[in-house]
């Protein structure tokens, strides 16, 4: 059995209802377990990500899913105050040949939404990881329009919702099948590799 992670930030709901549908695809492959572990404010005191129990989670993973909205060209700052807390996790090289990917959502179709996808990537190649890119071409190309990877992102899943302050999250059918294709790979990917234990 693999263990999958999904940890993400979501601000008002659409980032969330993203790590659901990756969650989904992923758990829809048999021999796999999938957990969503949220970033919460809460765990953020002056500036810190301060959770050791989430850390620990994590690295005991096969694979872990990061996930952020973007915000002025990058990823949150909740985000990053936790990726800046896993410092001592790439010191020991604790997340060494885990499988990893990533998602982001934003308020307009671009949003720099690349920046953002690079940024988890370069994240996981800081951690010595082993990144899954999105498998397919945009679903027009195969002749029917579902909306699948309709924005053409390929280093990982993408979404946009426009902008509608106050309003319940709601994310299009078409990345949501994106997110769920995705996980749906990520999870056949992760079956196909032996975790590496950790360097002591």
């Amino acid at each position: 059995m693999k263990n999958i992670a999904i940890v993400y930030f979501s601000g008002s709901g659409h980032t969330a209802l993203m790590a659901e549908a990756v969650k989904g695809g992923a758990s829809s492959v048999e021999g796999v377990n999938v957990t969503l572990i949220p970033i919460e404010g809460k765990d953020i005191v002056e500036g810190r990500y301060q959770n050791d129990d989430v850390l620990a989670r994590l690295t005991a993973a096969d694979a872990i899913v990061f996930g952020t909205p973007t915000y002025m060209a990058g990823p949150s700052a909740q985000f990053k105050a936790f990726a800046d807390a896993t410092g001592m996790i790439w010191f020991q090289r604790g997340w060494r040949n885990k499988i990893a990917g990533g998602f982001t959502h934003s308020g307009s179709p671009s949003g720099d939404k690349v920046v953002t996808l690079n940024y988890l990537s370069a994240l996981a190649a800081q951690q010595a990881m082993i990144w899954v890119n999105f498998p397919e071409i945009p679903s027009f190309n195969f002749g029917k329009d579902d909306g699948l990877n309709r924005f053409g992102f390929y280093t990982g899943a993408a979404g946009a919702t426009p902008m509608n302050p106050g309003a319940p999250a709601k994310v299009d059918a078409g990345d949501l099948l994106t997110a769920e294709t995705y996980g749906r790979h990520l999870a056949e990917v992760a079956l196909r590799f032996n975790t590496v234990p950790a360097q002591a």
